[in-house]
């Protein structure tokens, strides 16, 4: 990375619980990926695939990795979310039907920061003006 990519921060994070329940399910299902939609059944839950399960769009947004796993976002929750950074956490409870931490007792949950208006710029949110 050069030195001006070293300073963007990232899109994504991940908390340590997560971290450790991506490892689990990756040993249980191979290698895995995750996307976050507005979707209607699991409203805005970040969801868990096996990478082979799931056939990511070209018009998603990769906001990177969390646990060595893929992080996408679909473009219209990209717009809502892009002034934003996401951490994802574990929490007690039932997964997203779909996604392979439902059954474990334990579920993904998206937590949000603004990003400051130094990130923002370093992103290219919004324009320096002089």
């Amino acid at each position: 990375m050069n030195s001006a990519q070293d300073a963007l921060p990232d899109r994504v994070l991940a908390t340590d619980a997560t971290v450790a329940l991506i490892a689990a399910l990756r040993e249980r299902h191979g290698p895995v990926l995750f996307h976050q939609s507005g979707g209607c059944c699991d409203g805005s839950a970040p969801m868990c695939f096996p990478i082979d399960d799931y056939l990511v769009s070209d018009e998603d947004v990769c906001l990177g990795e969390i646990g060595g796993a893929k992080f996408y976002i679909s473009p219209s929750q990209y717009e809502y979310w892009k002034h934003t950074q996401l951490i994802i956490d574990v929490v007690e409870g039932r997964g997203g039907m779909f996604s392979l931490e439902n059954g474990t007792g334990k579920r993904f949950l998206v937590r949000s920061r603004l990003f400051t208006d130094d990130e923002a710029l370093a992103l290219g949110l919004v324009s320096h003006t002089p």
